[in-house]
């Protein structure tokens, strides 16, 4: 019988939600701010995810077909893999610092940041983010939480790259060194 830690992995997202509220009260003012089609398709994608992942009462036929046993070890596995990836993201953020922003943007003394998490991954707020998201999505082991995921995925993939792209612009020769020594998202694979 799988336990109900439903009330605990929502308690996460919630958590989640307010501690990006309130680091986001003190960041650095924006100097230039991409926007276009690229953020459009990430947000859209962003929240189609969500709809799919966290609407439980959404019937979308063959969609909330479990891909995974409802057990015990899945629940548990799920929400271990939630916390881990909130956390890693938290750890990231506060990190970050004032360089952080929702949207693709460079700041006012932007500083490249290379330390803590950033020494694992070029991206680790994404990465931790899709963890926690793939965790949610294995502890409800639905279908649909599987498709879900896959939007977050490639959502974030093309705000990293637009982010990427910025980076370059900025630093040039030093975040390119960054890139070769440091994978995107997974430590040491990609």
């Amino acid at each position: 019988m799988q336990p109900n830690l439903l009330p605990w992995i929502i308690g996460l997202w919630i958590a989640l939600i307010a501690i990006w509220i309130i680091a986001a009260l003190k960041i650095k003012q924006p100097v230039r701010r991409l926007s276009g089609w690229q953020r459009s398709v990430q947000v859209a994608l962003t929240v189609v995810g969500a709809v799919l992942l966290f609407d439980r009462d959404l019937s979308l036929g063959s969609l909330g077909t479990r891909f995974l046993p409802e057990s015990a070890a899945v629940a548990w596995l799920g929400f271990a893999m939630t916390v881990a990836g909130i956390a890693f993201a938290v750890w990231a953020r506060f990190v970050l610092g004032q360089n952080w922003s929702s949207q693709v943007t460079l700041k006012q003394e932007h500083e490249l940041i290379c330390r803590g998490p950033y020494r694992l991954v070029r991206h680790p707020i994404y990465s931790g983010i899709l963890l926690a998201l793939l965790g949610t999505a294995i502890y409800f082991g639905e279908l649909r939480g599987l498709i879900a995921f896959a939007c977050f995925v490639a959502g974030w993939w093309l705000k990293a790259r637009t982010e990427e792209a910025l980076m370059l612009q900025q630093f040039g020769e030093q975040y390119r060194a960054y890139q070769r020594d440091v994978k995107a998202l997974i430590p040491f694979v990609l």
